[in-house]
């Protein structure tokens, strides 16, 4: 039996050596014909790699299509969708499951995104996220402006728990925080909401992080919301939030154009 095994290992190492020879004399055939050959065989060889690496990224950044539109109820996110769509205003309501669509982006390059509204009922919103966030190519958080004085600890809630899902992934989607309901005479500027999420936003991070963890025997590292040791921004983060004012209904009704313009001028850029 040893005998049969050391004839095998012998014919096995034989194999893999049959082709050293020819190797070895290729090189050193292309080195004497031309030392500059087998640099450049080498060249194209790495220019080779590097182009399917290139198009490995790219295409799997490329089926990320979604965009997400996520924020509390009666934030205006479906009629954003509606109108994103449509360019129409449509009588929406409050809506238990979520809701998808091509959306064509206005650029030369005739790119298309998938639209998704998800849910805004605090019972359901986290859930349709989780089931929804890896496919994300962009995540766009819509804000009642005019309602966001007396929201604001729930909006800077949601948003945390959204921001941490985001930044989470592998590739981190792009952020836009939307401040809609602008043809309102009460809301809060775009500039002023960031400055009350960025100070709520702080104190949910000291909350949250003096809180006992709840997760036994666990090697999860928690996800750490800006720079520990500074006052909240959201410049700090590794992903790049933006902000801007929109209006989905429009400053002369149901039967006005909607201010949105910036929005599909956002959602071009990223698609």
């Amino acid at each position: 039996m040893a005998s049969a095994d050391s004839r095998r290992m012998g014919d096995t190492g034989g194999a893999g050596g049959t082709f050293q020879p020819y190797l070895d004399s290729l090189r050193q055939e292309l080195q004497q014909r031309d030392p500059t050959l087998l640099s450049v065989l080498v060249s194209l060889l790495v220019v080779l790699l590097t182009l399917v690496l290139w198009k490995f990224i790219w295409s799997r950044k490329s089926s990320q299509r979604a965009v997400l539109l996520v924020g509390l109820c009666d934030s205006g996110k479906t009629l954003l969708f509606v109108r994103l769509l449509t360019g129409h205003y449509r009588d929406t309501q409050t809506s238990i499951t979520d809701s998808s669509a091509v959306y064509r982006v206005n650029n030369n390059r005739g790119n298309s995104l998938t639209l998704i509204d998800l849910p805004g009922h605090e019972s359901l919103r986290l859930q349709f996220l989780e089931r929804f966030k890896s496919s994300a190519r962009a995540v766009v958080f819509v804000v009642d402006s005019a309602a966001f004085q007396r929201e604001v600890k729930d909006v800077a809630e949601f948003l945390y728990q959204v921001l941490i899902d985001s930044m989470s992934l592998k590739n981190t989607p792009s952020f836009l925080i939307a401040c809609n309901k602008q043809d309102i005479a009460m809301a809060k500027s775009a500039k002023l909401i960031q400055q009350q999420l960025e100070k709520e936003l702080n104190t949910l991070r000291v909350t949250r992080s003096a809180a006992p963890s709840t997760l036994d025997n666990s090697s999860t590292v928690p996800v750490q919301l800006g720079k520990k040791g500074k006052e909240f921004e959201f410049s700090q983060l590794p992903l790049k939030v933006e902000f801007l004012e929109c209006s989905a209904k429009g400053g002369r009704g149901d039967t006005g154009s909607a201010d949105i313009q910036d929005l599909e001028k956002w959602l071009a850029k990223i698609a």
